[in-house]
């Protein structure tokens, strides 16, 4: 598999990702540490890929979403943005409940 279809992949099968420079819990850049911190303030379940273990998709996914910097959040197939779109959302209220709304849609069809 190549690595677009393993972005491709990842996006699908993942309703909530964070594509990030290291962990939620061991972030390893401001950016990625606030983005992930805001998800976690949301209190739902989301992946996340570290780009810095994927240099492949390290490469590959800014051109794939024509979305230069990391990190990436990335909702039901689409991409919302990067940090600053994320915090600006999670101040306003609106990851949080963009989040609850697809993590409830998500869970009623896993079960």
């Amino acid at each position: 598999m190549d690595t677009i279809e393993r972005i491709k992949q990842q996006i699908s099968e993942n309703p909530i990702l964070l594509y990030m420079k290291g962990s939620p819990k061991l972030p390893s850049c401001g950016f990625s540490s606030q983005s992930s911190q805001a998800l976690i303030s949301c209190d739902e379940k989301f992946a996340y890929v570290d780009i810095l273990q994927n240099p492949d998709i390290r490469a590959e996914l800014p051109k794939y979403a024509d979305w230069p910097t990391f990190p990436q959040l990335w909702v039901e197939g689409e991409l919302v943005g990067g940090c600053d779109i994320i915090l600006e959302m999670f101040q306003q209220g609106e990851l949080q409940t963009l989040v609850k709304e697809v993590a409830a849609k998500h869970a009623t069809t896993e079960e």
